[in-house]
C-alpha cells in the first residue's frame, strides 16, 4: 500500500483535534477511534457478569480435569481444610501450636467467665463457648491464627438485645433459650452468606464506622464493669453513659464497697503494667497473656483466706461443673420468640463476621497466605450452629487472643484444639475453684481487654485524610455511648450507606491545568502551580457515569463553565472560553442515561458556541 493511499484512509478515521486558531489550518491531530467490542450473546454476557460478581476467585478451578475420586478428595478438603494441611503437619508445628494453645487458654478462661456476665448468662456458658466452637473451626476454618471464643462486643450486643426482650433474672430459662436461638440464627446467617458467596455485604460497613462502633462499644463495656468494680448491687439495666453515670453517682454514699474497689484497682493496675511490659518488649508477649489468670488465682486465694465475701465483696459463687449439655430442645423453632431470636441472631452474626474476617485478613497478610472469606463464613456459621445445640452462645474471632496466638508462634488451627482441651479440663475439674473469684477481678480483666478497642490513632488518621469518614466514625461512637449498641450500629450502617450513595450520585469532578515544564495536566486544587490554558476549560470526571449521577455530571460541568466565564469577564485580556475538554480516562463505564446526558451537554455547549472534546 503506497503512502498516499495510507494517508487517505487515515484521514477518513480521524477526528479533528483541539488546537489554537493560529495553527488550526496548518496541522491536524490524529485520534484513533475506539473499536466496537464484538457482539455477545445476552445469556452469555449475563452469565459472565454473574460469575465475575459471585465467583471472582473461580472456586471450581482446582476441580477441572480431575477424576471423580480426586474431585471427591478435593471436595472434602474444601469443606474441611484440616485434611489438606494436616498431611504436612509435624512435631515442629505441634510445638508452636502447643505453646500458643496453652498461652491463649490461660487468657481465655478468665475472659470467658467475664464475657458471659456481659451477655447476662451464667459463667459456665462462656467456657462452653470456648470448648465446642474452636473444635469445629479447627476442622473447617482456613485461618492459621484466629483464636475462637466469646468476645466483648458481641457479648454486650447479645446481652443488650436479649435483655430488651426478656428479664435475665426473673425469666432466666426463657432468656437462655432465646440466647441459644439467636446463636443458631447467627450461625445460619453466616453459613448462608458464605454458601451463596455474599461475603461482600459485610464490606458495606466501612472501616471508619467499625472504628467508631468498636470504640463506643469499648467505652460502654468499661462503664458496665463499674458495677462489679465498685461493688454496686443496684445498677441500671440501660447501657448509655448518662444512665450508667447517674447510677454510679446515686450509689456513691451507700452502694460502693471499699474492699471491692481495692481489689479491682490493684489488679487492674497489675494488668495494665503487664500489658505495658508486653508492648515494650515483644519477647514478653506471654506476660499480658498470663496476667489475667494469675490475677484470678491470687484474688480468689485472697478472698478465700480473708473471707472478704463476708464483708460485701461480691463473688462468682458456683460455676456448674461438667462439659456442655445438649440444648437442641431449648432452641425456639416456633412461637413469638422465633422471630425475635432470628432478628437478634442476624445482627450478632454480622458483627461477629465483620470482626472475625477483619482479624483473619490482618494476620493472613502478615504471614503472606490467602484467606478465603466465604469459606471462613461457612466455618464460623457451622461452629455457631453446632454451638447453639451444645449450650454455647455466639462465638467469633477474638482480636486480643488472636494477637497472643500469633505472637506465641502458632502454626495452624491446632492451637484452637489445644485451647479447647484446656477448657475441657477446666470444666471437668477446676470450675469449683472459681467459687471465691471476686467480680471485681473479672471487671478489671474486661476493662483491660477492651481498652485496646479504642483506636485513637485510627480516628486521628481519619480526621487527617477524610473528614466524612471521621464524621462516620464519631457518629457510630456517640451513637453507642449516648444511646445503645443497636442505635450505634444503625448509625454506623446508615452513614456507610450514605457515603456510598453520596459517592455514586455526586462523583468528583476537577479542573485540570498544565504543570509547568511538563506536558502533564493535573487537578489545579492539588497542584496550585498548574496553569489553565487560555480559552480552554479542561474538566475531569472521576467516576463511571450512570443514571444516578448523569444529570449531576452534566450540570456540574456547565457550572464549571459558567464559573470560568465569570472569571474571564472579570479579568482583562483573557480570551473567552471557546473549547471544553472533558477528560474521561477515569470513567470506567457509562450507561444510556450517561450517553443522553452527554448529548444534552453537547447541545447546550453548541448554543454557547463552545466546542467540546472528550
Amino acid at each position: 500500500m503506497d503512502r498516499s493511499t495510507e494517508e487517505a484512509q487515515t484521514k477518513e478515521m480521524d477526528i479533528r483535534s483541539l488546537s489554537s486558531s493560529h495553527h488550526h489550518s496548518q496541522s491536524e491531530r490524529y485520534i484513533h477511534k475506539v473499536g466496537v467490542p464484538p457482539k455477545q450473546n445476552l445469556f452469555k454476557e449475563f452469565r459472565e457478569t454473574l460469575k465475575e460478581t459471585f465467583f471472582a476467585d473461580d472456586p471450581l478451578r482446582p476441580f477441572k480435569d480431575r477424576s471423580r475420586s480426586q474431585k471427591f478428595i478435593l471436595g472434602i478438603q474444601t469443606i474441611f481444610p484440616i485434611f489438606e494441611w494436616g498431611r504436612k503437619y509435624n512435631l515442629k508445628k505441634l510445638r508452636g501450636d502447643l505453646i500458643a494453645g496453652l498461652t491463649i487458654a490461660s487468657l481465655c478462661i478468665p475472659q470467658d467467665i467475664g464475657y458471659a456476665k456481659l451477655a447476662n448468662l451464667d459463667p459456665q456458658y462462656g467456657l462452653y463457648s470456648s470448648f465446642v466452637p474452636p473444635l469445629i473451626y479447627a476442622f473447617m476454618g482456613s485461618s492459621r491464627d484466629i483464636a475462637i471464643g466469646p468476645v466483648a462486643v458481641v457479648s454486650l450486643l447479645l446481652g443488650t438485645m436479649l435483655q430488651n426482650e426478656l428479664d435475665p433474672i426473673n425469666e432466666k430459662a426463657q432468656y437462655q433459650r432465646l440466647a441459644f436461638t439467636a446463636t443458631f440464627f447467627a450461625g445460619i446467617t453466616q453459613v448462608t452468606l458464605g454458601f451463596f458467596r455474599l461475603g461482600f455485604l459485610i464490606d458495606f460497613l466501612s472501616h471508619a464506622a467499625i472504628v467508631g462502633f468498636m470504640g463506643g462499644a469499648a467505652v460502654t463495656i468499661a462503664l458496665q464493669q463499674l458495677k462489679g468494680f465498685l461493688g454496686i448491687k443496684k445498677f441500671t439495666k440501660k447501657s448509655d453513659i448518662i444512665s450508667v453515670m447517674h447510677s454510679v453517682v446515686a450509689s456513691a454514699h451507700h452502694g460502693w464497697n471499699w474492699q471491692t474497689i481495692a481489689i479491682g484497682a490493684s489488679f487492674l493496675s497489675f494488668l495494665l503494667f503487664a500489658k505495658f511490659i508486653g508492648k515494650k518488649n515483644k519477647k514478653f508477649f506471654w506476660v499480658p497473656a498470663i496476667a489475667p489468670l494469675i490475677s484470678v488465682i491470687l484474688s480468689t486465694f485472697f478472698v478465700y483466706i480473708t473471707r472478704a465475701d463476708k464483708q460485701g465483696v461480691q463473688i462468682v459463687k458456683n460455676i456448674k461443673k461438667g462439659i456442655n449439655p445438649s440444648s437442641v430442645n431449648e432452641i425456639y423453632f416456633s412461637g413469638d420468640y422465633l422471630l425475635k431470636g432470628f432478628r437478634i441472631g442476624v445482627v450478632a452474626g454480622m458483627i461477629g463476621l465483620t470482626e472475625a474476617i477483619a482479624i483473619g485478613r490482618t494476620f493472613a497478610a502478615m504471614k503472606d497466605y490467602q484467606l478465603d472469606g466465604n469459606k471462613e463464613m461457612v466455618a464460623l456459621g457451622a461452629m455457631n450452629v453446632v454451638g447453639s445445640m451444645t449450650s454455647c452462645y455466639v462465638a467469633t474471632g477474638s482480636f486480643s487472643r488472636s494477637a497472643v496466638n500469633f505472637m506465641a508462634g502458632c502454626e495452624t488451627a491446632v492451637s484452637n484444639i489445644i485451647m479447647s482441651c484446656v477448657v475441657f479440663l477446666t470444666l471437668e475439674f477446676i470450675t469449683p475453684l472459681f467459687k471465691y473469684t471476686p467480680n471485681a477481678i473479672l471487671a478489671s480483666i474486661i476493662i483491660n481487654a477492651v481498652i485496646g478497642l479504642i483506636d485513637i490513632g485510627a480516628a486521628t488518621l481519619l480526621w487527617k485524610i477524610d473528614k466524612f469518614d471521621f464524621v462516620a466514625c464519631m457518629g457510630a461512637f456517640f451513637g453507642v455511648v449516648f444511646s445503645s449498641v443497636e442505635i450505634g450500629l444503625l448509625i454506623a450502617v446508615s452513614i456507610s450507606f450514605a457515603k456510598i450513595l453520596l459517592q455514586v450520585t455526586r462523583p468528583r469532578t476537577a479542573i485540570l491545568g498544565k504543570v509547568p515544564r511538563t506536558t502533564v495536566y493535573r487537578n489545579i486544587q492539588q497542584y496550585p502551580e498548574a496553569t489553565k490554558v487560555p480559552g480552554v476549560l479542561i474538566v475531569r470526571v472521576d467516576s463511571a457515569i450512570y443514571f444516578s449521577n448523569s444529570n449531576y455530571v452534566k450540570e456540574r460541568i456547565l457550572r464549571w463553565l459558567e464559573d470560568e466565564e465569570e472569571e474571564v469577564k472579570a479579568a482583562t485580556y483573557q480570551p473567552r472560553i471557546q473549547f471544553l475538554i472533558v477528560e474521561m480516562s477515569p470513567v470506567t463505564d457509562i450507561d444510556t442515561s450517561g450517553i443522553h446526558a452527554l448529548e444534552g451537554l453537547h447541545r447546550s455547549l453548541e448554543k454557547r458556541e463552545v466546542q467540546v472534546n472528550a
